[in-house]
């Protein structure tokens, strides 16, 4: 990438998946990580939502990097559009056993490997919006059956609002009143946004006087304060100066690299 060295930094500061001690530790996490601490130690569900690019992920990559690896196991599911056979198959995998054939033997292994071990188990959903109805029912049955021998399992249902929508059905009232936080992740505001991108400017090695104050509010602007949008437009407008040769991030050159870049 050309305009690193023009820039003089060492890594690309806007990247999709930054390192773990680059996500940005504002108000918004910190709420979120209240919650989600608090649910690790007393609570059986966890329902976090936001939209698209807002930083659900990075929430919980910060979530499961200050849990102890001695007390929790955190196995990681985002492939959530599966059938409900499918979902179970997928998560008996991610607890490190092979997938044995029909639901009931899928449901012995699981909660077969839960019980088993020494630490707690946290099953992350990432998507859960995607998630079949019939596998909410499947997962309810998972809670109250490891319920019987003590909450050695948990879940977080991590996803965009028909999430919501979808727990609200009639039919999985008893998954939704298992719920102990609720958290919704908000954009970022204005001052946040500039904070955002200065300190990754930062930590990748350049002045975090590249982009002028008034080129962070249009960025803040055209991406409405989701931070994967801002990471495109930040990144096309390093781009746009590298191969005008210009130093600064401009409130101009945003709105010249805007013609060229549509959101969706």
């Amino acid at each position: 990438m050309m305009f690193l060295s023009h820039f003089n930094m060492t890594q690309n500061p806007f990247t999709e998946r930054p390192p773990i001690e680059w996500l940005l530790k504002d108000e918004r996490t910190a709420q979120g990580l209240a919650r989600l601490e608090y649910f690790a130690q007393e609570g059986l569900v966890a329902l976090l939502l936001g939209q698209t690019g807002v930083g659900k992920s990075s929430l919980l990559r910060l979530f499961l990097h200050a849990l102890s690896k001695n007390r929790y196991n955190t196995p990681y599911v985002h492939l959530t559009h599966l059938n409900a056979r499918g979902l179970l198959r997928l998560i008996v995998s991610e607890l490190g056993e092979a997938p044995a054939c029909g639901k009931d033997r899928l449901f012995t292994q699981i909660l077969e490997r839960v019980h088993k071990a020494d630490a707690a188990t946290i099953l992350i959903l990432d998507e859960a919006h995607l998630i079949d109805p019939g596998a909410l029912t499947d997962l309810r049955l998972l809670l109250s059956s490891a319920l019987e021998s003590g909450p050695s399992l948990k879940i977080v249902l991590s996803g965009q609002e028909p999430l919501r929508d979808l727990l609200t059905r009639a039919s999985h009232a008893d998954l939704q009143n298992r719920i102990t936080v609720r958290y919704r992740l908000a954009p970022l505001t204005e001052e946040q946004t500039a904070n955002y991108i200065d300190t990754r400017v930062r930590q990748s090695g350049a002045t975090d006087k590249l982009f002028e104050p008034e080129a962070k509010t249009s960025i803040h602007e055209f991406a409405a304060g989701v931070p994967r949008l801002i990471n495109n437009i930040a990144t096309a407008c390093l781009i746009h100066a590298a191969t005008q040769d210009g130093k600064k991030i401009t409130e101009a050159l945003v709105n010249q690299t805007m013609t060229e870049f549509h959101l969706p």
